[in-house]
Protein backbone atom coordinates (compact mmCIF):
# COMPACT_ATOMS: atom_id res chain seq x y z
CA UNK A 1 0.00 0.00 0.00
CA UNK A 2 0.98 3.47 -0.88
CA UNK A 3 1.72 5.57 2.04
CA UNK A 4 -0.01 8.89 2.95
CA UNK A 5 2.71 12.04 2.34
CA UNK A 6 3.60 14.29 5.12
CA UNK A 7 3.36 17.59 4.75
CA UNK A 8 5.15 20.00 7.60
CA UNK A 9 6.16 24.12 8.01
CA UNK A 10 9.03 26.44 8.79
CA UNK A 11 8.98 29.68 9.01
CA UNK A 12 9.10 32.35 11.37
CA UNK A 13 6.39 33.32 14.52
CA UNK A 14 3.67 34.93 12.64
CA UNK A 15 4.74 34.13 9.01
CA UNK A 16 1.89 32.18 8.26
CA UNK A 17 2.16 28.69 8.87
CA UNK A 18 -1.11 27.68 10.44
CA UNK A 19 -3.15 29.38 7.78
CA UNK A 20 -0.91 27.42 5.11
CA UNK A 21 -1.84 24.33 6.85
CA UNK A 22 -5.32 24.58 6.86
CA UNK A 23 -5.47 25.67 2.78
CA UNK A 24 -3.51 22.58 1.94
CA UNK A 25 -5.51 20.30 4.38
CA UNK A 26 -8.58 21.20 2.81
CA UNK A 27 -7.40 20.99 -0.42
CA UNK A 28 -5.61 17.89 -0.59
CA UNK A 29 -8.36 16.18 1.65
CA UNK A 30 -5.44 15.54 3.92
CA UNK A 31 -5.90 15.00 8.46
CA UNK A 32 -4.72 18.38 10.15
CA UNK A 33 -2.42 18.02 13.30
CA UNK A 34 -2.39 21.54 14.95
CA UNK A 35 0.40 21.27 17.68
CA UNK A 36 -1.60 24.87 19.32
CA UNK A 37 -5.01 23.26 19.95
CA UNK A 38 -3.33 19.92 21.39
CA UNK A 39 -1.41 21.71 23.67
CA UNK A 40 -4.58 24.05 23.95
CA UNK A 41 -6.65 21.21 25.23
CA UNK A 42 -3.97 18.98 26.48
CA UNK A 43 -2.22 21.99 28.73
CA UNK A 44 -4.78 24.99 29.17
CA UNK A 45 -3.50 28.15 30.83
CA UNK A 46 -0.01 26.57 31.98
CA UNK A 47 2.12 27.65 28.80
CA UNK A 48 3.67 31.55 29.13
CA UNK A 49 6.95 31.31 27.90
CA UNK A 50 9.06 29.47 25.48
CA UNK A 51 10.10 27.27 28.70
CA UNK A 52 6.65 26.31 29.12
CA UNK A 53 6.22 25.27 25.34
CA UNK A 54 8.90 23.13 25.11
CA UNK A 55 8.47 21.10 28.42
CA UNK A 56 5.09 20.13 27.06
CA UNK A 57 5.70 20.19 23.49
CA UNK A 58 8.04 17.45 23.90
CA UNK A 59 5.78 15.77 25.97
CA UNK A 60 2.99 14.89 23.12
CA UNK A 61 5.95 14.33 20.36
CA UNK A 62 6.19 10.61 21.31
CA UNK A 63 2.08 9.96 20.89
CA UNK A 64 2.18 12.18 17.66
CA UNK A 65 4.77 10.54 15.88
CA UNK A 66 2.96 7.36 16.67
CA UNK A 67 -0.71 8.35 15.34
CA UNK A 68 0.97 10.76 12.43
CA UNK A 69 3.04 6.74 11.48
CA UNK A 70 -0.18 5.32 11.73
CA UNK A 71 -2.29 7.38 9.40
CA UNK A 72 -0.06 7.92 7.02
CA UNK A 73 0.64 4.12 6.32
CA UNK A 74 -2.75 3.66 5.70
CA UNK A 75 -2.26 6.13 2.81
CA UNK A 76 -3.62 8.86 4.16
CA UNK A 77 -1.79 12.00 4.03
CA UNK A 78 -1.20 14.52 6.92
CA UNK A 79 -0.71 18.07 7.48
CA UNK A 80 0.96 19.16 10.57
CA UNK A 81 0.94 22.09 11.92
CA UNK A 82 3.69 21.95 14.05
CA UNK A 83 6.99 24.17 13.85
CA UNK A 84 10.23 22.48 11.59
CA UNK A 85 12.24 25.66 12.50
CA UNK A 86 15.21 23.99 14.00
CA UNK A 87 17.67 21.26 13.32
CA UNK A 88 16.25 19.51 16.18
CA UNK A 89 12.54 20.01 15.36
CA UNK A 90 13.33 18.97 11.78
CA UNK A 91 15.16 15.95 12.74
CA UNK A 92 11.78 14.99 14.88
CA UNK A 93 10.10 15.15 11.63
CA UNK A 94 12.46 13.12 9.28
CA UNK A 95 11.99 10.08 12.26
CA UNK A 96 8.50 10.15 11.36
CA UNK A 97 8.25 9.52 7.42
CA UNK A 98 11.53 7.93 6.89
CA UNK A 99 11.00 5.23 9.51
CA UNK A 100 8.12 4.57 7.16
CA UNK A 101 9.46 5.30 4.17
CA UNK A 102 6.40 8.00 3.34
CA UNK A 103 7.10 10.90 1.27
CA UNK A 104 7.19 14.29 2.39
CA UNK A 105 7.09 17.89 1.80
CA UNK A 106 8.23 20.72 3.82
CA UNK A 107 7.37 24.04 3.08
CA UNK A 108 9.32 27.22 4.33
CA UNK A 109 7.26 30.31 4.58
CA UNK A 110 10.24 32.92 3.80
CA UNK A 111 8.76 36.18 4.70
CA UNK A 112 10.89 39.51 6.52
CA UNK A 113 10.33 39.93 10.27
CA UNK A 114 8.12 43.29 9.46
CA UNK A 115 5.62 40.93 7.60
CA UNK A 116 5.74 38.41 10.17
CA UNK A 117 5.39 41.40 12.81
CA UNK A 118 2.40 42.95 11.15
CA UNK A 119 0.60 39.54 11.13
CA UNK A 120 1.13 38.62 14.42
CA UNK A 121 -0.08 41.97 15.25
CA UNK A 122 -3.18 41.15 13.58
CA UNK A 123 -3.93 37.97 15.00
CA UNK A 124 -3.28 39.21 18.34
CA UNK A 125 -6.53 41.41 17.39
CA UNK A 126 -8.32 38.76 16.13
CA UNK A 127 -7.46 36.29 19.14
CA UNK A 128 -7.08 37.69 22.31
CA UNK A 129 -6.33 34.84 24.37
CA UNK A 130 -2.39 35.04 22.56
CA UNK A 131 -2.11 38.28 23.92
CA UNK A 132 0.12 37.10 26.66
CA UNK A 133 2.89 35.02 24.09
CA UNK A 134 2.36 36.74 20.64
CA UNK A 135 4.27 39.27 21.79
CA UNK A 136 7.68 41.62 20.10
CA UNK A 137 9.19 40.01 23.13
CA UNK A 138 8.23 36.54 22.04
CA UNK A 139 8.82 36.77 18.34
CA UNK A 140 12.19 38.28 18.80
CA UNK A 141 13.14 35.00 21.87
CA UNK A 142 11.74 32.55 19.37
CA UNK A 143 13.48 34.11 16.40
CA UNK A 144 16.82 33.44 17.69
CA UNK A 145 16.40 29.95 17.82
CA UNK A 146 15.28 29.92 13.69
CA UNK A 147 17.36 28.32 11.19
CA UNK A 148 15.98 28.37 7.47
CA UNK A 149 16.09 24.83 6.10
CA UNK A 150 18.74 24.17 3.56
CA UNK A 151 18.87 21.40 0.36
CA UNK A 152 22.16 19.79 2.20
CA UNK A 153 19.72 18.70 4.48
CA UNK A 154 17.87 16.43 2.42
CA UNK A 155 14.06 17.59 2.18
CA UNK A 156 12.05 17.86 -0.24
CA UNK A 157 11.35 21.99 0.28
CA UNK A 158 9.34 23.79 -1.32
CA UNK A 159 9.82 27.61 -0.63
CA UNK A 160 6.89 29.95 -0.03
CA UNK A 161 7.92 34.00 0.13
Amino acid sequence: MNKGCLTFFCGKMGSGKSTKAGEIARNGSAVLLSEDEWLTSLYPNQISSLTDYVKYSNRLKPQIRKLVQSILSTGTNVVMDFPANTLVQRDWFRSIFSEIQAPHNLIYIDLPNEVCLRQIEMRRKAQPERAATDTLAMFLQVTKFFVAPTSEEGFTITRVT
